[in-house]
């Protein structure tokens, strides 16, 4: 039974049991695919549908921004805490290279993905990336071959939302793979082309606080997510 927050429904999971529930996935038969929900993805499904419905088709939807947590706690609907998608990530590229998996890397810029390629090896030497593609393509159908032929378990999509939601619901199955996870930006994370939050920031919840002192021009979408806990607050007083 999955917990919704505002139309859309999370699965009420740790870290720790999110990653287990990957691991089942990428063993599982079949196509099936993971999406990382923050506030902005709850703001951007009220108003498409067809972007609702494709969240709501995932496999395994995860709580990543803080704001779902505050929003699922006002509802009082609280959730057992916030699952970063670059922690899920980690995670299961660790049990990958335990058990033999096969990565593929999908998105960003140019020479992104196989710089985050060399980096995930260097800290996971038995990790197989057994291919890479960047983000900008404008026909699927290539992409679509390249996971295939390069027999790929799992595929890091970061294409950012919403497209790379529909083209997981979309071009998933033809791929042959077994799992694939949305994971927005975070390619440039793991080449080391952008840092992380520091600790501190990650532990209180304030990594958009972080990225709004990096690149100021996100004030625009950063004043738009309070909206997500006034939508909340004004769902519990309704009585939904």
């Amino acid at each position: 039974m999955r917990t919704d927050i505002l139309g859309v429904g999370f699965d009420d999971l740790t870290l720790a049991e999110a990653s287990t529930a990957g691991a089942a996935l990428t063993e599982a038969e079949g196509f099936h695919y993971a999406v990382t929900p923050n506030p902005e993805f709850i703001l951007a499904a009220r108003k498409d549908p067809a972007f609702r419905q494709v969240l709501l088709g995932a496999d395994l939807v995860l709580a990543d921004g803080v704001g779902i947590v505050y929003s699922a706690k006002i509802l009082g609907r609280p959730l057992k805490g916030r699952v970063p998608g670059i922690e899920f990530a980690q995670r299961l590229v660790s049990w990958m290279a335990a058990h033999g998996k096969r990565l593929f890397l999908l998105g960003a810029k140019p020479g992104v993905a196989e710089l985050a390629a060399a980096r995930l090896k260097a800290s996971q030497p038995n990790l197989i990336v057994c291919g890479t593609h960047d983000g900008y393509f404008k026909e699927d159908a290539p992409v679509v071959e390249a996971i295939r032929a390069a027999a790929a378990d799992v595929v890091f999509v970061c294409l950012g939302a919403p497209k790379q939601e529909f083209w997981m619901a979309k071009n998933g199955p033809a791929t042959g793979a077994h799992l694939m996870v949305g994971l927005g930006g975070s390619l440039d994370v793991f080449a080391g082309v952008v840092d992380r939050a520091p600790a501190g920031f990650q532990k209180l919840g304030l990594e958009w606080l972080y990225r709004l002192m990096k690149e100021p021009k996100r004030a625009g979408r950063m004043a738009r997510l309070p909206l997500v806990l006034a939508y909340a607050l004004g769902e519990r007083m309704g009585g939904k």
